[in-house]
């Protein structure tokens, strides 16, 4: 089974030594995250800057998905606004390029944060809907969603842990970038 997961990061480029990244550029990029991180937290669940892009790349995974059927239809915008940047954050990880790598990893889990604020509205459906589609057909993703698998009324539970894990992430990313400090320092 090793041999087996050696050979798989091998493959991927995960025994190869990331590209260096200077002292500076890691401080940077620290201050950058730390930064961002006081914004969303002062947001305290609101619509960050971001989220226009989220919010782009969650319409369109709509009409991409529906290929598939109206239940991927549906799960499609999500399923994209997480795929978009963890596709990104593990071609980074092949390239072994700390700062693209990190980045896409970071709003990766930013997108739960996003997406959490979305679930929990799924029985109040307050906020204001975005569609690709007819306007008069709007349905609001997570209601349906929730509704669908018997869970609706457990919509901000399911919220909270989705944006706990995302602050997880988002701070383990943040971590780990300032671990290379101590790396390069080695």
């Amino acid at each position: 089974m090793s041999e087996l997961v050696e050979s798989l990061a091998e493959l991927s480029g995960a025994l190869e030594e990331w590209r260096p990244m200077s002292r500076w550029a890691v401080w940077a990029w620290l201050v950058f995250y730390v930064l961002f991180l006081i914004y969303a937290f002062n947001a305290h669940g609101g619509y960050l800057f971001i989220d226009s892009a989220n919010l782009v790349v969650h319409e369109g995974g709509h009409p991409l998905f529906s290929w598939f059927g109206p239940t991927l239809g549906l799960w499609g915008g999500t399923i994209l606004q997480w795929a978009v940047p963890f596709l990104l954050a593990a071609y980074f990880f092949h390239e072994r390029q700390v700062a693209g790598f990190v980045f896409c990893l970071f709003f990766f889990f930013e997108n739960w944060l996003y997406t959490a604020t979305y679930m929990a509205d799924a029985r109040a459906m307050v906020l204001p809907l975005v569609t690709t589609g007819d306007p008069d057909h709007v349905e609001h993703d997570w209601n349906t969603i929730f509704s669908s698998l018997g869970v609706l009324n457990q919509d901000t539970t399911i919220a909270g842990v989705v944006r706990t894990l995302g602050w997880i992430g988002m701070l383990g990313c943040v971590v780990w970038l300032a671990s290379r400090l101590k790396a390069r320092s080695e």
